[in-house]
């Protein structure tokens, strides 16, 4: 455990003793180090805790931290463990896991204040952590064990750095992520909306919303046709045998929109494409020649997400996936994944996103969660390394993120606010080609099992456009917005060259609105910067007399006296370059 987290562990404790000073009777689960603090699980019974509480709280761990002098700890028998927890069913259930593990039990003292805890904390805390480097946060609700069967306790977050600056500037950006929740983003742009008719994690997209869509889908698909994909298309339902056959219907079973028919039938509303896929391929016998088969397609899947998940864009029960499965032999799979790859660089750099690679591979601890042999996973697993060394990627591993096919390589972009976000996916399958029995005839006559190689550029057009709205702050770049230039005439003597202008632009297939309307300059001007337009034409006599046109450049400050022409010729290469 790093020092920094040793003090968020640390911190965890000390929170659970400010709250017994006012909830004596509250009962105390489990309090673990996070990424930017810590939590603790408790269950206040009756009492109703809430963000008021926190500033109580916070009070009493400054001044219960002076007198943390030094951690103590004692190794116990399960017996004495259950005398000093009596009454508190949480620790008692923790206890006869650990004893059943046969692992020691421990329990650690500091301030006076005894936990059960398995140790990692700061050795001198009042020296250590400074009164100032942390704050308690919000208040959240969590079921125990994260199980929805099981009570539901209270959450409470805290913040800890190792300065107040660190502090600060978490908090800064908090405040900026605020302004910038894709869910305000998408109102104020008029991009995406929600119906209570239509139902919650159901997103409608507007005709702004719309084409923003499409051209985040045209650009991955401009850089997927030259790496040889052919466009298929599938239906939103299946046979259950289809599933069955791909090990989805046991593994997703709780994921599934299921439908019956008149006639008794069993059928699922997709939640992925790959087992539909696999069955364009096996309509008939392939060659080593016809090798690698590419197929990509953008479409919806439907996944029943619980209520309590779904959020903004982030969590949906209507999933748009640009995906695409290549089938190809193992000698073409590190050339197949080096194309990927280099689609993926150049859609994520043209919106200026760092990026680094999680190789997330199986938990070995609970093979029942995936599909295939310790053999097979190895081989796959091995591969990957392999691939990200030789691409020499800024990597780390991961093991229990994997899929339950197979292992992938996730790339984790990070935004202009620094924070970290899980974008496109490369996942290498050797499982589906098996339970499909997908094979080629090699040169020598002879079928050959393939592999199958998955991968969603944007990972979800919702997603994706979250993360995206909020790392532009809704400044979306010059290609991708629906609205590129707002022309606003000075006075109605300027509507006609407006309109000249507009048709201009227009032709040069450049989208141009013009408002003419009776609101002051003032106001027009306001209204096209508030809506983060990225050209405002304003135009008057200077303008119209020289046939020229005056900009405001929403990221590159004012362009006077520019000809039309010159004006359209740098607008098109900016979107062609999509700079």
């Amino acid at each position: 455990m790093n020092p920094l987290e040793a003090k968020r562990h640390t911190l965890a404790h000390l929170l659970a003793q400010a709250v017994l000073e006012s909830y004596p009777e509250a009962k105390l689960t489990l309090g673990p180090a996070i990424d930017t603090g810590f939590y603790y699980d408790i269950d206040f019974g009756d009492q109703k805790v809430s963000d008021a509480d926190l500033v109580t709280f916070e009070k009493a761990m400054r001044k219960r931290l002076g007198e943390w002098k030094e951690f103590t700890h004692e190794e116990v028998s399960a017996e004495k463990a259950r005398e000093v927890f009596k009454g508190n069913p949480y620790k008692l259930e923790l206890i006869e896991e650990i004893s059943g593990r046969g692992e020691p039990i421990t329990l650690y003292t500091c301030g006076g204040f005894t936990d059960l805890c398995r140790g990692g904390h700061t050795a001198h805390p009042a020296e250590d952590i400074a009164p100032d480097s942390f704050a308690l946060d919000r208040v959240a609700g969590a079921y125990w064990r994260g199980d929805e069967t099981k009570p539901m306790l209270t959450r409470i977050y805290g913040l800890a750095f190792d300065t107040k600056e660190e502090l600060d500037a978490l908090t800064a950006q908090r405040e900026e992520a605020k302004k910038r929740d894709h869910r305000l983003l998408g109102k104020e742009l008029d991009l995406f909306t929600f119906s209570e008719l239509v139902g919650p994690g159901l997103p409608l997209w507007t005709p702004k919303g719309a084409l923003m869509r499409h051209l985040l889908d045209a650009f991955v698909w401009q850089l997927r046709e030259r790496h040889g994909y052919a466009r298929v298309t599938i239906p939103h339902l299946t046979k259950r045998a289809l599933y069955e056959t791909s090990g989805h219907w046991e593994k997703f079973a709780d994921e599934l929109f299921r439908i019956e028919t008149r006639e008794d039938k069993e059928y699922a509303v997709k939640p992925m494409n790959c087992p539909h896929h696999t069955q364009i391929f096996d309509r008939h016998p392939h060659s080593y020649r016809e090798m690698p088969q590419r197929y990509a397609e953008t479409t919806m899947v439907y996944r029943d997400e619980q209520s309590g998940e779904l959020g903004g864009l982030t969590r949906v029960l209507s999933i748009t996936q640009d995906d695409s499965h290549v089938f190809c032999r193992h000698i073409q799979v590190k050339e197949e994944f080096f194309k990927i790859w280099d689609i993926i660089d150049t859609f994520y750099g043209a919106f200026g996103f760092r990026l680094r690679v999680r190789l997330s591979f199986h938990d070995p601890a609970a093979p029942e969660r995936y599909l295939g042999t310790p053999e097979i996973w190895a081989n796959a697993e091995n591969a990957l390394r392999e691939i990200a060394s030789e691409r020499g990627a800024d990597h780390f591993e991961a093991p229990g993120e994997a899929a339950m096919y197979g292992p992938k390589l996730d790339f984790m972009a990070t935004d202009s606010l620094g924070r970290e976000h899980q974008v496109a996916t490369i996942q290498l399958d050797m499982n589906l080609p098996e339970r499909f029995d997908l094979t080629c005839v090699n040169e020598k006559g002879e079928k050959e099992r393939i592999v199958m190689i998955h991968c969603a550029i944007m990972g979800s057009i919702e997603r994706f456009s979250a993360v995206m709205l909020e790392h532009t702050g809704g400044n979306l770049p010059l290609w991708l917005s629906p609205e590129q230039v707002r022309i606003v005439p000075i006075a109605e003597a300027h509507h006609a060259y407006g309109k000249e202008v507009a048709a201009k632009l227009q032709e040069a297939g450049i989208r141009t609105e013009i408002d003419a309307s009776n609101d002051s300059l003032g106001k027009r001007i306001r209204e096209a910067k508030r809506q983060k337009l990225p050209y405002v034409l304003v135009l008057g006599n200077a303008e119209m007399d020289a046939k020229t046109v005056t900009a405001e450049s929403r990221d590159h400050g004012k362009l006077e006296g520019l000809p039309l022409d010159e004006f359209s010729t740098r607008l098109t290469k900016e979107i062609v370059e999509h700079l």
